[in-house]
């Protein structure tokens, strides 16, 4: 463990505000909800009477404790019971934060009971279907003992021991699971990984999976927006909290305190039901990674067209799901195996979208990797390699200050699996470059096609995604790199998806070429006869912060950057084509 690399900060008692719900208070001691209880008039009543453990005492492994809460159906019979592993507050189903979120996406807080904590299943509808819901203050948030960590193995030895905790208990047939989406989808990586024998499943519904690579040095740059949001207000409690933001800028190379951070795929063998999406900037990369790196041999993968809380919440998925833990936590013969292994989507961006199509893998086995390279003198994209050697270049800072490059599809044509660029770059009056690279797509008249993921398009979402909040609407694939920190880890590497080692610093001297390989957000996409797909190469995030009103990275850029095509160094832009 990485405990001499950690830095940590005060952390703040929980207090009432937007944060804190009814629930929120410590109260240990048990009392049932009757049937038709509501916690509050926007939600919906419970269905049947809920037994409801409050603040119920559970000792680690290092003698630290944690407050759960069990929420389970009333009567004598055993249940499975289903873990949302979080830093987010367990009464914060009713707070005024989690309100406003659902009304910014569009959703309707009447949907849920208002039991659930943040981006977690709702006990209504699971303890109606013989399953308890256990919600857990993590170590260091609210009553918890313990200083709070940031998504690293910690969290999968304290999740560990709350399992087999839960399994011995009277009421629990001895089966756990675990569900949610985001935060808790990551936590069920390194959950998994410590393989607590009374685990059956797990269901991650979007997350990071690299700490490093997906939340604070994407693409090697200190973007750390989000992670300080993350840090400032979700992590509550009497103790102290891992200030992320500080190991960041301490820790800029790879590190043992950052490889604490990646789960081990290797040791995920339970069964899975793997959720994503390709427009979440923050967790598609880590949703497809620990997909195809984890070890389990039975797996399921669905890639959706919206967001990731209009598609938990949405009753045929949490049906589906229903399907996967009957089958894993109550044995039901309900035919669950043969539910394809990969349903992906195939988005069109006009309306005409393709959902659940079924494949035996990802990407798909009819499709094969095409490069399409840069021509900088027509500025096409071509399936041939130009035979004369143009750059094309832009000043950092001058308006444009991208270069970009398009071809135009002559009949249908749809990408599904995982896009590359592969440039040959140079800087002028520099030693380094941040790079962005987007994929659009254009209608046959040039216009960016875009789609927003969740019910609400009104005003409001239109300003927050005009520029930034890209979870909220989907503007194509991006990738990021900065040019010393191009070298590739050979063992994490594929043809297909290339992964930095980001372990050393490899600037650049004056006239020296070199090519770096971009990993581009996984697509599925199609562009009908007339359309247009653009490759955008810049010194600026194309796409702006990832989520509301962060504070968007400035690159470390300056000179002028040069994009080599043709000839001897003929930069491509590599394309999943599916041929069948």
């Amino acid at each position: 463990m990485s405990d001499d690399q950690r830095i940590y900060l005060p952390s703040q008692p929980l207090r009432p505000g937007d944060r804190y719900g009814i629930l929120s208070d410590f109260e240990p001691g048990t009392r049932t909800l009757p049937a038709g209880f509501q916690i509050a008039p926007p939600f919906r009543p419970i269905p049947v009477d809920i037994v409801l453990e409050k603040d119920v005492a559970v000792t680690l492994r290092d003698g630290v404790t944690i407050y759960v809460d069990v929420l389970r159906p009333a009567g004598t019979d055993p249940v499975p019971v289903i873990v949302a592993w979080s830093p987010y507050g367990k009464g914060q189903g009713t707070s005024t934060s989690v309100m406003g979120v659902f009304g910014l996406v569009g959703l309707d807080n009447g949907i849920l009971s208002g039991l659930a904590k943040f981006e977690a299943p709702d006990p209504a509808y699971w303890c109606a279907r013989g399953y308890a819901i256990c919600n857990p203050d993590v170590r260091g948030v609210a009553s918890s003992e313990g200083d709070s960590v940031l998504w690293d193995r910690q969290e999968g030895l304290d999740c560990y021991d709350l399992i087999e905790w839960l399994a011995g208990q009277e009421w629990c047939t001895g089966k756990v699971a675990m569900s949610g989406t985001s935060y808790l989808a990551v936590s069920q990586w390194f959950t998994a990984a410590e393989q607590p024998p009374h685990l059956a499943a797990i269901n991650p519904w979007e997350g990071v999976s690299d700490v490093y690579r997906d939340l604070v040095l994407r693409g090697g740059m200190p973007d750390t927006g989000f992670a300080r949001q993350l840090r400032d207000f979700s992590f509550w409690g009497l103790g102290r909290k891992e200030d992320i933001v500080a190991e960041a800028e301490r820790y800029p190379l790879m590190t043992d305190l950052w490889q604490d951070k990646i789960p081990d795929f290797d040791r995920i063998t339970v069964p899975a039901y793997v959720v994503a999406s390709y427009s979440n900037t923050l967790h598609t990369a880590g949703t497809f990674r620990a997909w195809r790196r984890m070890a389990s041999a039975e797996k399921w993968l669905r890639v959706h067209n919206t967001q990731e809380w209009p598609d938990y919440y949405d009753e045929a998925n949490v049906e589906d799901l229903r399907r996967f833990f009957d089958h894993y936590l109550k044995d039901e013969d309900n035919g669950w195996e043969h539910t394809p292994r990969v349903r992906y989507s195939v988005l069109d961006l006009r309306g005409g979208d393709r959902v659940g199509v079924a494949a035996g893998e990802f990407p798909p086995a009819d499709v094969t990797p095409t490069n399409y390279y840069l021509d900088g003198r027509s500025r096409a994209l071509t399936t041939t390699v130009p035979a004369d050697a143009v750059p094309a270049a832009y000043d950092v800072g001058a308006n444009p200050d991208v270069v970009s490059f398009v071809v135009r599809f002559d009949r249908e044509t749809v990408l599904v699996g995982y896009p590359k660029a592969h440039l040959w770059v140079e800087a002028h009056g520099a030693d380094d470059m941040d790079l962005f690279v987007l994929v659009q797509k254009l209608d046959a008249h040039g216009t960016p096609l875009q789609a927003f993921t969740t019910p609400n398009q009104g005003p409001m979402v239109q300003d927050l995604t005009e520029r930034g909040a890209t979870i909220l609407r989907y503007k194509g694939s991006d990738g990021r790199l900065r040019v010393s920190l191009r070298h590739l880890d050979e063992q994490l590497s594929t043809a297909d998806v290339p992964a930095h080692s980001f372990d050393r610093v490899e600037k650049l001297a004056p006239g020296e070429i070199v090519d770096v390989e971009v990993d581009l957000l996984p697509v599925g996409l199609v562009f009908h006869p007339g359309e247009q797909l653009r490759l955008v190469v810049s010194g600026r995030n194309l796409l702006g912060p990832m989520m509301p009103r962060l504070v968007e990275y400035t690159p470390a850029n300056s000179g002028r950057h040069v994009i080599h095509t043709g000839g001897e160094h003929a930069s491509y832009l590599r394309l999943p084509v599916q041929t069948g």
